[in-house]
């Protein structure tokens, strides 16, 4: 029961952390963070859209956040670094915030919907699904999907290809929930199947013998290999 409560505290702490981070990179696009346990100490991998935002002039912010890390949340040593998104428009968690901050700014979400999905297919992705949840036109909460390509929602491609996003638009008239999900570019389905041109599978096959055309006889004489007339009724007689 010990460990368990144990793990149960470290995901409760991974999860504050991380909602303090995004919420402390909102403006320099947030895309994902990293915890890893060293012997040195905890290293913290941040993944944003504008590095300078987050590391300030000097290290002067990324100092601070060390800081804050090791005295309110208790991390061991934590080492942080800040690495540039080089497909932002493939990260699910900046595509999804990228949406919220336009349904805040009044755009519809019938058109910010389909322009998401629009991006992230043109970026490469084989897959990806917006999901808005909340008063999007009335009193009443509703949920609007948009979705184009292939999207895996359980099994081991799920688990490896899928990547989530979420973000909260906040109106007036309430909150409204963004979620994105995208299937990594590099996904290789169990369906997939490549054929290889003949050329190269051409070293693979085994020769084939040729075939000697049986000799011409004769006239009046058997071919090679062809019984006789003689032979033929012995046998028969047999």
């Amino acid at each position: 029961m010990a460990s368990e409560r144990k793990f149960i505290r470290e995901n409760m702490k991974r999860v504050m952390i991380k909602e303090f981070l995004m919420r402390r990179a909102q403006d320099a696009g947030f895309g994902g963070v990293t915890i890893q346990r060293t012997p040195l100490g905890t290293r913290v991998t941040l993944m944003v859209e504008r590095p300078g935002m987050v590391i300030g002039r000097h290290g002067g912010l990324i100092k601070q956040l060390t800081e804050i890390l090791e005295r309110d949340f208790g991390l061991d040593n934590p080492q942080v670094e800040v690495q540039e998104a080089r497909a932002p428009n493939i990260n699910a968690q900046i595509m999804a915030q990228k949406l919220a901050f336009a349904l805040e700014r009044g755009w519809h979400f019938r058109r910010g919907g389909h322009s998401t999905v629009r991006r992230i297919m043109e970026a490469g992705a084989k897959g990806c699904q917006v999901t808005l949840a909340g008063k999007l036109t009335g009193d009443r909460h509703r949920t609007e999907k948009f979705k184009q390509g292939h999207i895996k929602f359980c099994g081991e491609p799920a688990l490896q290809w899928m990547r989530h996003g979420y973000a909260v638009a906040k109106k007036k008239s309430g909150v409204i929930g963004v979620t994105v999900r995208v299937m990594d570019p590099k996904a290789v389905l169990p369906d997939e199947v490549a054929i290889r041109p003949s050329e190269d599978v051409a070293d693979l096959v085994p020769p084939v013998p040729a075939q000697t055309p049986a000799e011409e006889a004769p006239a009046g004489e058997p071919a090679t290999g062809a019984p006789s007339d003689e032979k033929a009724e012995e046998d028969a007689a047999v």
